[in-house]
């Protein structure tokens, strides 16, 4: 198995255990795989390209960490920069448009996966309306989800945690 930005997160670790303390050594949020459920559940759709962003890391620099660890060679072509993390709000979300909230940080710090109720509430949104979603990080694997979804996503990186806004679009 080459490691590569596609890699999903579960099936690296299934190939390499060992790997789980190089994560977690390169970032501090993955921390977070050693909960047994979200290990099963964010591991299979969460990619290294996803994780990268979650530890606030090039993507790049993770895989060749992790080919390194392993005896993988060769160099990585991508940026590991995602566009879905600003550093301002734009115009088109103001306070106004925003409908619901959600804070999935307690849910996370119990080492549960907050990915089902955060769907279900995003479904109940109306078109242009904005769901605001508070976590410990950028929830990629779950944001990538709602964008093939049809929703316009972003994220503002904050002191306290990250505040993503997913708006339904039409």
């Amino acid at each position: 198995m080459q490691i590569t930005p596609k890699t999903k997160i579960g099936e690296l670790l299934e190939e390499w255990p060992q790997l789980e303390s190089v994560l977690i050594d390169i970032s501090p949020a993955f921390e977070k795989l050693k909960n047994p459920i979200l290990r099963r559940t964010i591991g299979k759709v969460a990619t290294l390209q996803q994780a990268a962003t979650i530890g606030q890391i090039r993507v790049d620099e993770l895989v060749l960490r992790l080919r390194e660890a392993v005896g993988q060679a060769g160099e990585v072509h991508a940026s590991g920069e995602t566009e879905d993390v600003v550093t301002e709000l734009p115009d088109w979300l103001g306070d106004s448009q925003v409908v619901r909230s959600f804070d999935a940080t307690d849910v996370i710090n119990r080492g549960e996966s907050p990915m089902a109720a955060v769907l279900s509430t995003a479904r109940q949104l109306g078109e242009g309306e904005v769901l605001e979603l508070k976590s410990p990080f950028v929830p990629a694997p779950l944001l990538d989800m709602l964008k093939e979804q049809g929703f316009a996503v972003l994220s503002l990186q904050k002191e306290d945690g990250v505040l993503s806004y997913l708006r339904r679009k039409s």
